[in-house]
């Protein structure tokens, strides 16, 4: 970063927010999991030049926070330091605090000033390098579904829904576009708004999903995807982080309750051309052919990446049949039933949304894959058939990868994310992912007590 730009962001933020006193150094690790340190005012200028330091093997933990030795970034490496350097413009402050914090967004770089291979902003980063070649940029909108829950835990260790603030009754029922539900939750969805008004997120629509205390939040079409996922980044810590200050949890677990509906990620994506101009752009709903290229490579390579979209074993409950979760890499025009629907737009706004990931996915890899797999669709002018029509669920035997091991083993052999993400990431992920599975099938449940004790 540019010492002017350093020195002016430090500046701006000690004159607007004369309180601040400590900065979370945030980097966000395979997960999407914000980890870092938090350091005082009079230390953030050695942040900025370079003296903050984290090991590599950041991007060698499971969700927990546990190092994959397997990666080869732990001891095996002496668990080594590699300079973070700050993202510009997200040195912002945290509202939901009272305690004079502000945060900045890092990426790692290696040994050698590089960006760090393990690192998935650079990820992403490499994939738009692609598109700034053909002369083309891509402009996404992120859209996350979550829950809020209670704090407590019921008899049997389950999470409940919340108290409803207004009335103090636990809702259980289902109901889409509730807007009694908005009403109960008015305060805390305040407070998110102004949140995100505080750390430069362009948040819009905010809507009472199926489940109850199920929200979805879409932020704003931006022409700069980096800045897209660093903001869905922030947007997830914020949301914890007030409804921790309203008494409640909040979580972007894909599936948290059998018998309600998960909280997934999609993805709007539109690309302009030098003029600015959308190339998907056409008066006819079904789009153009270059729409269609895009369609087909996002279908062709969704199976490879399902590891991205779907990265925990919780990830893996959501797909089941008419739950509006793709099992199949079908698309239509105004159908939610499909993996890559054309939405209802003006002709200059015409676009695919993504609707296959889960709420825990990487924002910056699930950009990534998305955006590679347009990429692919466009140079290699890829047909995705007809579009569906009717119920997509009619046929609900699924053909993507639908469980973890299966997910594993088609990102393992996929010659597309190989060739887009690079051969050291995919087995980087591949074996964390791998061996938070394995951690996991170590695990002995209490369903396997109820069901096999008195039958083995």
């Amino acid at each position: 970063m540019a010492v002017e730009t350093s020195i002016a962001e430090i500046a701006a933020l000690r004159r607007d927010h004369p309180d601040i006193r400590f900065v979370d150094v945030l980097l966000a690790d395979l997960c999407g999991i914000p980890r870092g340190k938090r350091v005082t005012i009079e230390e953030l200028a050695q942040v900025y030049d370079g003296g903050f330091l984290l090991p590599g093997s950041m991007f060698a933990l499971d969700v927990h926070g546990g190092t994959i030795e397997a990666t080869h970034l732990g001891f095996d490496e002496g668990d080594a330091d590699r300079a973070c350097i700050p993202v510009p413009g997200t040195l912002l402050p945290v509202p939901w605090t009272n305690e004079g914090v502000a945060q900045v967004q890092v990426s790692m770089r290696d040994k050698d000033g590089s960006p760090f291979f393990g690192d998935p902003r650079h990820v992403l980063s490499n994939v738009l390098e692609r598109f700034r070649k053909l002369g083309l940029t891509p402009v996404i909108a992120v859209e996350l579904e979550f829950y809020f829950v209670d704090r407590e835990r019921t008899v049997a260790g389950r999470i409940q829904p919340p108290r409803l603030p207004q009335t103090g009754r636990r809702e259980y029922r289902t109901q889409i576009n509730s807007m009694a539900d908005l009403n109960e939750y008015s305060a805390v969805l305040a407070d998110i708004s102004a949140g995100c008004a505080a750390q430069r997120i362009p948040s819009g629509t905010a809507l009472a999903e199926y489940g109850p205390g199920q929200f979805e939040v879409n932020l704003h079409h931006s022409a700069d995807a980096l800045a897209a996922c660093d903001e869905a980044i922030r947007f997830k810590r914020l949301v914890r982080g007030v409804a921790a200050r309203q008494g409640m949890e909040a979580t972007f677990m894909p599936k948290p309750y059998a018998e309600f509906a998960g909280s997934g990620a999609h993805l709007h994506v539109s690309l302009l051309d030098a003029s600015g101009a959308n190339v998907f752009a056409s008066e006819g709903i079904c789009g153009n052919e270059t729409l269609h290229h895009a369609i087909g490579g996002l279908a062709a390579t969704m199976a490879d990446a399902m590891l991205v979209f779907a990265p925990t074993i919780n990830s893996y409950r959501r797909y089941r049949p008419e739950a509006y979760v793709p099992l199949n890499p079908t698309w239509a025009c105004n159908n939610r039933g499909v993996a890559l629907r054309i939405p209802v737009s003006s002709a200059e706004n015409r676009r695919v949304e993504h609707r296959v990931a889960g709420a825990d996915t990487n924002p910056y890899l699930f950009t990534a894959a998305i955006l590679a797999g347009i990429h692919h669709g466009i140079t290699q002018k890829i047909d995705p058939g007809a579009p569906l029509a009717g119920n997509a669920y009619r046929d609900s035997n699924a053909t993507l990868p639908i469980t973890w091991p299966e997910a594993a083993l088609a990102f393992e052999r996929s010659t597309f994310i190989r060739e887009y993400f690079g051969s050291g990431f995919q087995n980087l992920f591949l074996t964390t992912r791998r061996g938070e599975l394995r951690a996991f099938e170590l695990n002995v449940s209490t369903l396997e007590y109820d069901w096999y004790v008195t039958t083995s």
